[in-house]
């Protein structure tokens, strides 16, 4: 399996240096112009592989993306979401590209978004991630992307709060636009299978009381709500994200454990029993595992 990309590789091969702020700044943003990062048809194909970032990508022009199992071929004007879990390239197929794209940690939307950014439609494993944007439409979210560059350059000094909102701004406008489920080809059942367990887990979240209670907390669960052996949901998920069902059942867990100990007042004790925990230690013992910090501490 290909390496994955780090933000710091994008730098480096894209735009040849490294900003000041990119270590210390927690949830590292940028957005730029395409035409801007675009250099000399290289020698080798862009390599198919994951990246440790999001992108969000306003594209003119013909492109063909290979994104997890698909390949989509777009033409005019389209609005792409990636995400770390998924491994994807792209070839350009015009002259002259136009539009814009911007990259992002995890953490900038960190406590921001009740369940992480992970969870939106358009980011979740085997999701359709393009949206074919007319002329007002691409009017729309360009304006969108020139108030990031104009943000992002300002010293305003809560200027990434408000990039932020334009960032859900534009999530939310793709999100009453249907996905081009027309461009998509090649969805194979490893995609299919990833995409029910997703929704399968998501179902379950957010917990909006002490009393309601996660219940499919391990691979063998959701294997049998899907009818398959373990081996195959986990080879599956593993294929289409990389990661193990364990992995992406943890993390949600962890996730909404987060949201729970920051927004709501129930003690630990019913966080632990909603979570799906029996005991108050265990959940202590699970969080300190994922976050190196016990509910406590994260909560104070």
């Amino acid at each position: 399996m290909a390496q994955t990309e780090s933000i710091e590789d994008f730098y480096r091969q894209k735009i040849a240096w490294l900003p000041d702020n990119l270590q210390g700044e927690i949830g590292h943003f940028n957005v730029f112009r395409l035409e801007d990062c675009i250099g000399p048809t290289p020698a080798n194909p862009v390599q198919y592989a994951r990246r440790d970032f999001y992108k969000i990508a306003l594209m003119r022009g013909k492109h063909v993306y290979h994104y997890a199992d698909k390949s989509l071929e777009v033409s005019g004007t389209t609005l792409l979401f990636f995400n770390p879990q998924v491994p994807y390239t792209y070839e350009n197929l015009s002259k002259d590209p136009t539009g814009f794209f911007c990259i992002f940690k995890e953490a900038f939307f960190t406590e921001k978004i009740r369940g992480g950014i992970r969870d939106l439609p358009m980011f979740a494993p085997g999701a359709q991630p393009a949206y074919v944007l007319d002329k007002k439409q691409d009017k729309h979210v360009s304006a969108i992307f020139e108030k990031m560059r104009e943000e992002i350059g300002s010293d305003y000094m809560y200027k990434y709060d408000l990039i932020r909102n334009y960032i859900t701004e534009m999530i939310h406008y793709a999100l009453k636009m249907k996905p081009s489920e027309t461009l998509y080809q090649h969805t194979d059942a490893n995609s299919r299978i990833t995409a029910v367990f997703t929704e399968l887990l998501e179902r379950q979240f957010p917990i909006e009381s002490p009393t309601q209670r996660f219940t499919l907390r391990s691979a063998r669960d959701f294997a049998d709500q899907l009818a398959v052996h373990v081996n195959h949901l986990n080879r599956a998920i593993r294929s289409t994200t990389g990661k193990t069902t364990s992995e992406h059942i943890f993390e949600r867990v962890t996730t909404e454990a987060k949201a729970l100990l920051k927004h709501t007042n129930w003690n630990i004790a019913e966080i632990s029993y909603s979570l799906g925990f029996e005991e108050p230690a265990h959940f202590n013992q699970f969080f300190r595992k994922q976050t190196n910090l016990t509910p406590s501490a994260f909560r104070h």
